[in-house]
């Protein structure tokens, strides 16, 4: 078994996220200010301003693309919000480097449509922010806020092996009411221990696609941490709505030390 990146989010994401915010808003400030008040210093220090602000908008998507593909959950609609976070954000870059663009030359001054141009950009780059806040707060993308006693976050990618029982951990390395999440092929399945034994299922909930690994699971009952939908871990069943949907559950057999999955 190959252990896995932290679910959580990449450190460096909310760290060098305020650089382009700051030096973007700055951009459009000094233009502002040096156009109405005719002063060539400012609006140099807008044209410089633009650049580092780009420059590190393309730094701050790094991480940013890292957790798209590694860490937001797929087919759920956290999914769907990140996309348009992407979109909205790299339009804002690409709207402030056209301006940079006009101007041409930092001695230059800034005229009505680059000024327009960085209005517009700021606009998206705050409606961007807005996305990436409610990713945070409404998703918990990049929050560690793990219940008590559910144990350091575990994933973890198994070779997913056609008609054989997938060997997927040692039977004592959960604790009762912890999980991990497994990379079983393309699937996401999450792994539990509960009171009656260990337990196996789906790690997308049915409703808006949240991911389970990262709820809470206790006396058998996992909930989503995006709605708060609650399934039995033995059946699949729905024990609590807004999801409708049973999620798919696995056998998981005991094999002395070592845990093995039947998909």
């Amino acid at each position: 078994m190959k252990s896995r990146a932290n679910f959580l989010g990449h450190p460096l994401h909310p760290i060098l996220i305020p650089f382009p915010l700051a030096f973007l808003t700055g951009a459009l400030a000094f233009d502002a200010a040096g156009w109405c008040w005719t002063r060539p210093d400012w609006w140099s220090v807008g044209y410089y301003l633009a650049i580092a602000g780009v420059v590190m908008g393309l730094v701050a998507a790094v991480p940013g693309l890292i957790d798209y593909f590694a860490v937001v959950p797929p087919n759920s609609s956290a999914k769907q919000r990140a996309t348009k976070h992407m979109l909205v954000n790299l339009a804002a870059l690409a709207l402030f480097a056209f301006s940079w663009l006009l101007r041409g030359d930092p001695s230059a001054a800034p005229d009505g449509l680059t000024l327009g141009v960085q209005v517009l950009g700021l606009v998206l780059l705050t409606s961007g922010g807005w996305m990436g806040g409610t990713l945070v707060y409404r998703n918990v993308i990049g929050v560690d806020h793990r219940y008590a006693h559910a144990g350091k976050w575990r994933e973890e990618r198994v070779e997913d092996t056609p008609g054989a029982p997938v060997t997927v951990g040692k039977a004592d390395e959960l604790k009762v009411n912890q999980m991990k999440l497994l990379h079983v092929g393309s699937r996401r399945i999450v792994l539990g221990r509960t009171e009656q034994g260990y337990v196996a299922f789906d790690d997308r909930c049915t409703h808006k696609g949240g991911p389970l690994s990262d709820g809470v699971m206790i006396c058998g009952t996992v909930q989503c941490p995006w709605h708060g939908s609650q399934f039995d871990t033995a059946t699949g069943a729905v024990k609590a709505g807004p999801a409708g949907d049973s999620i798919a559950t696995y056998r998981v057999e005991q094999h002395g030390d070592e845990l093995r999955l039947r998909l």
